[in-house]
C-alpha cells in the first residue's frame, strides 16, 4: 500500500511539474510573440530614429567641408570689388551679389556631386573624357584663371603686411608666397588650430563690417531695391558688375569642391550617394549665405560712408591699403591694425585655396593620380 501511495504521490507530482513546464513555455511562447509583434508595431519608428541618428553623425564627422569652404568666404580681391563697387556705385550693384551667389550654389553643389556620384574629381575626369589637345587647352586656361584669381590674393596680403610691419609690398608679396607654401606643408600634419583661426579672422572682418553697417544704418529702401532691381547706371557700372561676378564665381572652386568631397567617408549606396549631396548642398548654402552676408556688409558700409561730402576724396580712388577709415566708426584708432590682421587673414587663407585648387588642376595634365 505504501509503494502504491508513493507511485501515485510521485506521478501526481511529474503531472504537476509537466503542467508547470508547458505553462511556462506557453508563457514565453506568448511573451515572444508580443514582443515581435511590438517591434514589427514600433520597427517604423526605430529606423526612422536610427536613420536620423546616423545622418546627423555623418553630417557632423564624414561630410564636413565646411573649413575648407569658409577658407574662401571674404577674399581679398572680392572685398576690394566690393569697396569700389560700393564707392562708385552704391547699393546699385547689390543684385549682382544676390545672382552670383545663386549660380555659384548650383555650379559648386553640381561639382561636388559629380564627385560623389563618380569617386573621381574634375581633373580626372577630363583627364580620361577629352583629347590630348583639348585637355591641355583645358589645362592652361584653368592655371590662367587661377593665377589671376591668385594675385589679387597675394597683393592683398602683402597690403596687410605693410599696414602692420611697414614692410614693402615686393618683400610682403614673397613673405606671402612662402608662408602659403609652409602652411600648406603643415596641413598634412593636420592643423586644425590654423583652420579655425583663420575662419575666425575672417569672421573678424565680417563682424568690423557689421558693427560699422549697425552703425551707419543704410538706407533699408535703398538696399532692399539696389538687391532686387537690376541695373547698371553710370560709366563704371558694368565693369565693377563683371568684377564682382568675376569674385564670387571663379573657375578652380569647380575643380577644388569636387575634390573636397573625396576625402569624405560616403556610404557605398544609392541612398548614402542621395543623402552626402543634399549634405554638401546644405554647406555650400551656409558657405555661400555668409559670403553674401559679408559682400553686402561691405557694399553698404562703403555706399554709406561715400554718400557723406566729407569722405568723397578719400572714395574716388579706394583700395585694400586705404580702406581701413571704413572702420574708424567702430574701431577707432586701432581701425587700421585690427583691419589689416583681418586682411592678412583673408588674403592668406584665400591663397592657400587657390593653390590647393591648382593642385587638383594639374592632374589634368599629370600621370599620377596622388593629389597631394
Amino acid at each position: 500500500m505504501n509503494c502504491r501511495r508513493r507511485k501515485k504521490e510521485k506521478g501526481a507530482g511529474e503531472q504537476k511539474e509537466e503542467k508547470e513546464d508547458e505553462s511556462e513555455e506557453l508563457g514565453a511562447h506568448e511573451e515572444s510573440r508580443n514582443k515581435k509583434e511590438a517591434e514589427k508595431i514600433n520597427a517604423p519608428a526605430i529606423n526612422y530614429w536610427c536613420r536620423v541618428i546616423t545622418a546627423s553623425h555623418e553630417l557632423r564627422i564624414n561630410y564636413y567641408p565646411l573649413r575648407e569652404k569658409l577658407s574662401g568666404v571674404g577674399g581679398t580681391y572680392e572685398v576690394e570689388t566690393d569697396l569700389q563697387a560700393g564707392a562708385n556705385d552704391g547699393f546699385k550693384l547689390l543684385w549682382v551679389i544676390l545672382i552670383g551667389l545663386i549660380f555659384a550654389l548650383i555650379i559648386q553643389s553640381l561639382a561636388a556631386n559629380l564627385g560623389v556620384s563618380t569617386g573621381k574629381h574634375l581633373s580626372e575626369l577630363c583627364k580620361v573624357e577629352y583629347p590630348a589637345f583639348v585637355k591641355y587647352c583645358l589645362w592652361l586656361l584653368a592655371e590662367v584663371a587661377v593665377i589671376a584669381a591668385d594675385v589679387p590674393e597675394v597683393i592683398g596680403t602683402a597690403f596687410a603686411l605693410n599696414i602692420l610691419f611697414h614692410i614693402p609690398v615686393w618683400a610682403g608679396v614673397l613673405l606671402t608666397g612662402l608662408s602659403t607654401l609652409l602652411l600648406i606643408g603643415l596641413q598634412r600634419y593636420g592643423v586644425r588650430k590654423l583652420e579655425f583661426l583663420v575662419a575666425f579672422m575672417v569672421f573678424t572682418m565680417a563682424a568690423c563690417f557689421f558693427g560699422e553697417m549697425s552703425y551707419v544704418k543704410p538706407p533699408a529702401d535703398d538696399l532692399l531695391r539696389g538687391m532686387f532691381i537690376p541695373k547698371l547706371n553710370g560709366q563704371t557700372a558694368t565693369g565693377d558688375a563683371i568684377a564682382l561676378l568675376g569674385a564670387l564665381i571663379m573657375p578652380h572652386n569647380l575643380f577644388l569642391h569636387s575634390a573636397l568631397v573625396l576625402s569624405r567617408k560616403i556610404p557605398n549606396s544609392v541612398r548614402g550617394i542621395k543623402d552626402a549631396c543634399r549634405y554638401f548642398l546644405i554647406e555650400s548654402g551656409f558657405a555661400l549665405l555668409v559670403a553674401f552676408f559679408i559682400n553686402v556688409a561691405v557694399i553698404s558700409v562703403t555706399a554709406t560712408i561715400c554718400s557723406a561730402e566729407d569722405v568723397s576724396e578719400q572714395c574716388n580712388d579706394i583700395t585694400l591699403n586705404s580702406a581701413s577709415f571704413l572702420l574708424k566708426n567702430v574701431l577707432r584708432k586701432s581701425s587700421s591694425t585690427i583691419y589689416a590682421i583681418a586682411l592678412l587673414a583673408s588674403g592668406q587663407s584665400s591663397t592657400i585655396t587657390c593653390t590647393y585648387a591648382g593642385q587638383f588642376i594639374m592632374q589634368v595634365v599629370n600621370n599620377s593620380n596622388n593629389s597631394s
